[in-house]
């Protein structure tokens, strides 16, 4: 069998999917969750980060390999193993993923915002066309795999001056993140849920799929790919994690309307404020493109004239993202319903697969791992256990 020039790893396809999932987990979302627990937990919110660390690893390789293995996607392996199922989980991960659109299209605004002063739904509006035209002048996979190493890079890059800026307790930071003084359940759900739930779990995997990297002799380079993938968000959320405790431990307060740019001014002043705008504008867009990619996939392959008219779909997808946000604002309660399905979609999702990996029919006779499936049945019994719990509490406060 001919090898395939995209599988290289220190480019093309293999790549581009590290960064198109780790740009996917790094939303406006993203900034303000590890900025809201770095402030509860402070240096001990780094054992957090380890412990997603180790689950995000048990569902990423398993999803990602056993997709690739299958040569199907996620809706279409689920329909596999019983019709109608993968109807159910394709409108999750849409509905979800459509509904955190909506708030990575006001992350945009916000971004635009913060760097020239204009109104938030002007700022979604330019950013809307930005996406718009990025899906459009160029074939779509070389687009993603371009557009989000270069995005990765920059907001990596600029967190890290930030970090330096801050004079983080790096060796306290350390010791915490190994022994923790305080542990939290609803940070190791939202932190998980927000690396690899909802759309992000399968965004890489599809990519290497409509890229031709899949079957058994591409395994290595879908490892390599998903673990990648892992570790640039974890970079990322570690090298913010050091920037706040750095801002915190100098007696900082941060705004609570905007904690997460207030980081960023108390750490660098105006020019902080100008590079948060810079990094928030960056991870949004870049989630905006990864959502609508990843949510139209799921749906594609259930009718000819979807896949025929890729382009169209996700164009109407971000469109409507950001017609809702402009008119109607930004929707709380459908933020809240989708931050419902994100938590508990993992385990759903990661379920699926691992049964689904169990048939033959289905893995064209490849036997997956047994430790790689004890492994992704922990994060599902870890994830189930904590996500329900905390899903009844809030329902219950919502009803209340």
């Amino acid at each position: 069998m001919r090898p395939l020039p995209k599988a290289r790893w220190f480019g093309g396809a293999s790549l581009g999917a590290a960064f198109l999932m780790a740009n996917s987990s790094i939303g406006p979302g993203f900034l303000t969750q590890t900025t809201v627990f770095t402030q509860q937990l402070l240096t001990s919110f780094g054992f957090v980060i380890l412990v997603s660390v180790v689950l995000d690893v048990g569902a990423q390789l398993n999803t990602w390999r056993i997709l690739t293995v299958s040569e199907l996607r996620a809706q279409d392996l689920a329909n596999g193993l019983l019709p109608g199922l993968g109807y159910f989980l394709a409108a999750m991960v849409i509905l979800g993923g459509f509904a955190f659109n909506i708030g990575n299209i006001a992350g945009c605004g916000l971004g635009l915002n913060v760097l020239t002063g204009m109104s938030f739904e002007q700022g979604a509006l330019i950013s809307c066309g930005v996406a718009l035209v990025l899906f459009w002048v160029r074939e779509i996979g070389k687009m993603l795999d371009g557009f989000t190493k270069i995005l990765g890079t920059v907001k990596i890059l600029l967190t890290l001056i930030i970090a330096f800026s801050a004079h983080p307790p790096v060796l306290q930071a350390l010791h915490h993140t190994l022994l923790p003084v305080q542990i939290s359940a609803a940070s190791i759900v939202t932190i998980v849920g927000g690396t690899v739930g909802g759309y992000i779990t399968f965004s890489g995997a599809h990519r290497l799929l409509d890229a031709g990297i899949k079957g058994p002799d591409q395994q290595g380079v879908v490892t390599r790919s998903a673990i990648s993938g892992i570790v640039i968000s974890t970079i990322m959320r570690f090298v913010l994690f050091l920037a706040i405790v750095g801002v915190l431990s100098q007696g900082a307060v941060l705004d609570k309307d905007n904690p997460a740019a207030s980081v960023f001014r108390s750490a660098a002043g105006e020019v902080g404020f100008r590079i948060f705008g810079v990094i928030l504008w960056s991870a949004a867009i870049s989630s905006v493109v990864g959502a609508a990619y990843t949510s139209v996939s799921f749906f594609k392959t259930f009718h000819p004239v979807f896949a025929r008219y890729e382009r169209l779909c996700i164009s109407v997808f971000i469109v409507l993202s950001t017609a809702i946000f402009v008119l109607v604002g930004k929707p709380t309660q459908l933020l809240v319903f989708a931050g419902f399905i994100n938590g508990l979609i993992l385990p759903i999702a990661l379920a699926i697969v691992l049964i689904a990996a169990t048939n033959p029919r289905l893995m064209r006779g490849y036997r997956h791992p047994r430790w790689m499936l004890a492994a992704g049945w922990v994060v599902v019994v870890v994830m189930g256990g904590l996500s329900v719990p905390l899903l009844v509490e809030q329902v219950g406060g919502l009803l209340r």
